[in-house]
């Protein structure tokens, strides 16, 4: 039997042991995993110290062993033939369908049912094994992983080395070329640790930032009865307009008030706002 104090005790605080039993049990629900997140490659990083490879445009995702995870801690419904020879360690790496198929690629992994046709053209592209020891060590353990798990769906992400600026300029270039975003560097003694830092860098040929959708700002001439720019506002409160890097589609029904989109600019003017910005994507790739 419990004593009074006890039966006080579980009373007290059973409304919040039910709500952590219901979020610990929500489908679609986890804990945000603890991902690295890379800063902006700057000249003066001493190359010899890091690896490059092809930075995907897909959708961040942790395994961790039985689910994939974005990095806000919602869980992508993959179907269960997708994972079904994923190892159970986790791993770090994206969804990604191909370049320059990012909006379709969302669109497939924000489902709450998962469409068979549209997953099969999706792989899970891993460049990371989440543990203790450096990086240049985790990655001959992910390769090791990568290849006892066998499965069509799970695939390595090649990492090499660069020594120049010269080299990592055409390597960017030769990506760029070919349809993709850039190249990512990872420093080879770094730890698997959580937040921004230099152990990771992101090298583009142009910089992207994220804003909040505020007005719908009208088109004239051709545009004439379609959205013609977009009003929106930067974290810091600075709001300025955006008129390119829009299709027409997207002008007919354009991004949510309150939506939050990506957009590509090319440094910043004399009074500090993003210059020459163009829309690159809404940031709706976390499932609903």
């Amino acid at each position: 039997m419990r004593t009074r104090r006890e039966l006080i005790a579980l009373r007290r605080w059973w409304p919040a042991l039910l709500l952590a039993l219901v979020c610990a049990t929500r489908p679609g629900y986890a804990n945000p995993p603890p991902v690295p997140v890379a800063n902006t490659y700057h000249k003066g990083v001493a190359l010899e110290d890091y690896w490059v490879s092809e930075k995907f445009d897909g959708v961040r995702a942790y395994w961790d062993g039985r689910t994939l995870i974005s990095r806000n801690g919602n869980v992508y419904r993959a179907p269960d033939w997708f994972v079904a020879d994923f190892p159970d360690v986790p791993l770090d790496g994206e969804l990604w369908m191909g370049r320059q198929r990012f909006a379709e690629l969302s669109g497939a992994v924000r489902k709450r049912i998962p469409v068979d046709r549209e997953w099969r053209n999706i792989r899970y592209r891993v460049f990371d094994l989440p543990g203790p020891g450096p990086f240049q060590e985790r990655y001959q353990k992910l390769k090791a992983q990568v290849k006892k798990a066998d499965s069509h769906y799970l695939e390595l992400v090649n990492q090499t080395p660069v020594l120049t600026h010269a080299a990592l300029m055409n390597r960017l270039d030769a990506v760029v070329a070919g349809g993709g975003e850039g190249v990512m560097l990872k420093r080879r003694e770094s730890q698997y640790e959580a937040g921004r830092s230099d152990d990771l860098l992101k090298v583009k040929t142009f910089e992207d930032a994220e804003a909040i959708v505020i007005k719908h700002i009208a088109g004239n001439g051709r545009l004439q009865g379609m959205m013609g720019a977009l009003l929106v506002e930067l974290p810091g409160g600075r709001r300025f307009r955006i008129g390119t890097g829009f299709s027409d589609e997207l002008r007919a029904v354009p991004p949510a008030l309150g939506a939050r989109i990506t957009f590509k600019y090319y440094g910043f003017t004399a009074t500090g706002l993003p210059r020459f910005a163009s829309f690159l994507r809404v940031r709706d790739d976390e499932p609903d």
